[in-house]
């Protein structure tokens, strides 16, 4: 988790995200507590709120009522407390009725009740911003004045107040966020996920792709990619570009190839790591599909590079279209 200051307006913007505005949770029971997939935030959703497909957090199309998610670092409470005050909040079309202190059970948390206009529609909204455990977690319950009955303050306040947190997310879950399916991970370990993008693999203890002491593998997908076969091995070439900085990288060999029962192309390269020089081994493959890519790429020191290159064929061989 990136540890660095989060600025105010970065905070701001994240705050206005989960209150103006992604994984598939697992359905529950109404008093179960509820972790959308990939989240680490939770809470009991109150009877009539199902997990969303469309965000992290919970919805009720129907009523139009909606609890949006938001994990930051634990650092940004403090600034959070300092920075979201009502005139901030007003810029972005929100009237503050009340700002309270919020007791959970297991952490710090202020809750702003504010009223908002969108469009034709009044909207009252419940913020809170809680400290629990290493994150801060941010919370948006929104609820149409005309859908009041259905979900009264006191509904909303027993919500908000079974906040929890988890330590972890299961890999499996973290996993399922990105549109295909990774059966194998061949020993290597889940570094991040970008939801809906890519997944980073290692298999040392850094998390950073500068560190290239240890192997990396990065699967992405994309849009586009090369309509002419004749235009994909350009294409292939120029993609090895957003290589993490090396020196004297040089393409080795490059060749069409099916990958998955479709086509692809592979591209192997060398290069040296700064700041020592270490030689390093590179591959990519790429599989194109309709309209989208998969690129998988694969670097690892040129020591021991033949069984690191087969676990990162294994991974690529368990891969499919989800």
């Amino acid at each position: 988790m990136n540890r660095r200051p989060v600025g105010r307006s970065l905070l701001l913007g994240l705050l206005v995200a989960c209150v103006l505005s992604a994984a598939l949770p697992k359905p529950a029971a109404a008093a179960d507590l509820v972790f959308p997939l990939g989240s680490r935030i939770g809470l009991v959703p109150p009877p009539g709120l199902k997990a969303s497909a469309a965000f992290p957090g919970f919805e009720d199309r129907k009523n139009g009522i909606y609890i949006r998610l938001i994990a930051l670092p634990g650092k940004a409470f403090a600034e959070i407390e300092q920075t979201m005050t009502s005139d901030a909040l007003r810029k972005q079309g929100m009237m503050v009725e009340k700002r309270e202190n919020f007791a959970l059970a297991n952490g710090k948390a202020i809750l702003l009740i504010a009223r908002q206009q969108a469009k034709s529609m009044a909207i009252r909204k419940w913020l809170l911003i809680a400290s629990i455990g290493d994150i801060t977690a941010m919370v948006s319950f929104e609820t149409p004045d005309k859908a009041a009955a259905a979900y009264p303050e006191s509904a909303v306040r027993a919500a908000l107040a079974s906040l929890a947190v988890r330590a972890t997310v299961p890999v499996e879950e973290q996993l399922a966020l990105v549109p295909f399916k990774v059966t194998e991970l061949a020993g290597l370990r889940l570094v991040r996920v970008v939801p809906g993008v890519a997944i980073q693999l290692t298999e040392g203890p850094r998390d950073t792709l500068e560190a290239f002491e240890q192997a990396h593998l990065v699967i992405s997908v994309a849009p586009g990619g090369p309509q002419r076969v004749g235009d994909r091995a350009h294409f292939a070439r120029t993609a090895l570009n957003g290589l993490p900085p090396m020196n004297k990288v040089r393409i080795i060999s490059s060749e069409p190839m099916r990958i998955g029962g479709q086509a692809g192309y592979e591209v192997r390269a060398e290069g040296k790591a700064p700041p020592d020089g270490a030689d390093m081994q590179i591959v990519q493959w790429l599989r194109f599909g309709t309209g989208a890519y998969l690129r998988i790429l694969g670097i690892a020191p040129k020591e021991n590079w033949t069984p690191t290159f087969t676990r990162f064929r294994a991974v690529r061989d368990g891969l499919s279209p989800r």
